[in-house]
């Protein structure tokens, strides 16, 4: 497959700024992946979908405040800080990409918050804009950590909405996220309200939750042509053993499992048999989904509208199939569908 395959006609405007007042009221796309057939539907009709004993696998990661602020030492120009992961908590390091990355060189200070409450200081260059950063801070580690969030705002991506706004704190994070690590939101997740998850219960519709900590490799612009040579970003993932067994219960029994997200989708067939059978893990994956791929684990999949040329697209028409995954894209279009993390949902059958 070639990138250019992966355009459509978009313009900004289809993007969605904000996300609808009640998470599970958003519209649902639902394709039938052995028809071809389009219903349109809103998010908390999924339900329909699916029986008792089917499974849902959610993605529990819990996004950081990542994006800070700061002044470089003697000139004071600002410079923006973005946390990807600490590297050495011991050592107070951090992986981080800064803005303006010409400014920011090895032994450069960086000061940040009142009466510079936390400093920086540059100790290596990983890439163009990455840096390592040493913080310098008199406490504990919790206490640092505290001081660094509490300095931090919301990583809502650039191109949702230029200003960060106090409704992203809460809407920007699932409402079943647990394990902190993340500095992009699952998006498909976001979602399930706290009723529907609830229905779900009453249902009988189970649910695996597992770990993948989201990075920015999700957004990396992919500039080869050629997608067997594009490279992704490792990020952690954590698969338990009881979440293992509750989604081989259900593929053993015939049921419905579905992926709720490509961070899922890339988390489980990172860590599956040969017969197809999900296992636990507890390590890092690159895994790089797009056409021709054959899944292992989810037979179904939930997914938001995705950008033109993102690896969240190509893994869906992995999924759904290439010239029907296109089509449900016009669709879309036409139908005035809300794109990417505030927008609307897909549920594939």
């Amino acid at each position: 497959m070639k990138l250019s395959q992966y355009r459509y006609e978009f313009t900004p405007d289809m993007v969605a700024p904000y996300p609808m007042d009640n998470r599970d009221e958003s519209r649902l796309m639902v394709i039938d992946r052995r028809t071809g057939k389009i219903d349109h539907k809103t998010f908390k009709d999924v339900l329909n979908y699916f029986k008792e004993g089917d499974v849902m696998i959610l993605n529990n990661t819990r996004v950081f405040p990542a994006r800070l602020y700061g002044n470089k030492e003697k000139t004071g120009a600002e410079i923006e800080v973005f946390l990807l992961r600490e590297l050495n908590e011991e050592l107070r390091l951090w992986d981080v990409l800064v803005d303006p990355a010409r400014k920011i060189r090895i032994g450069n200070k960086l000061y940040f918050g009142d009466d510079d409450l936390v400093v920086a200081e540059v100790i290596d260059n990983t890439t163009s804009r990455g840096r390592t950063l040493r913080f310098l801070f008199d406490g504990t580690h919790e206490e640092f950590r505290k001081a660094l969030y509490g300095l931090g705002e919301t990583p809502l991506p650039r191109w949702v909405r230029e200003k960060v706004e106090p409704l992203d704190e809460e809407r920007y994070q699932t409402i079943f996220a647990t394990e902190e690590g993340a500095v992009a939101a699952p998006t498909a997740g976001l979602h399930f309200s706290k009723h529907l998850l609830k229905r779900m219960e009453i249902k009988g519709i189970n649910t695996a939750f597992i770990t993948l900590h989201a990075g920015l490799g999700g957004f990396r612009t992919v500039d080869v042509e050629d997608l067997s040579k594009h490279k992704t970003d490792s990020e952690q993932v954590i698969i338990t053993e009881n979440a293992a067994n509750v989604v081989n219960k259900a593929r053993c029994a015939g049921r419905r499992v579905c992926a709720v997200g490509t961070t899922v989708q890339r988390a489980i067939e990172s860590s599956v048999t040969t017969q197809g059978m999900l296992t636990p893990f507890d390590g890092w994956t690159n895994k790089f989904i797009f056409p021709p791929y054959e899944f292992n684990v989810a037979n179904s999949m939930i997914t938001n509208l995705h950008l033109p040329e993102s690896i969240h697209l190509m893994l869906v028409s992995a999924f759904l199939g290439y010239d029907l995954t296109m089509r449900a894209y016009e669709i879309a279009r036409q139908e005035k569908y809300r794109i990417g993390t505030y927008g609307d949902a897909m549920l594939i059958l």
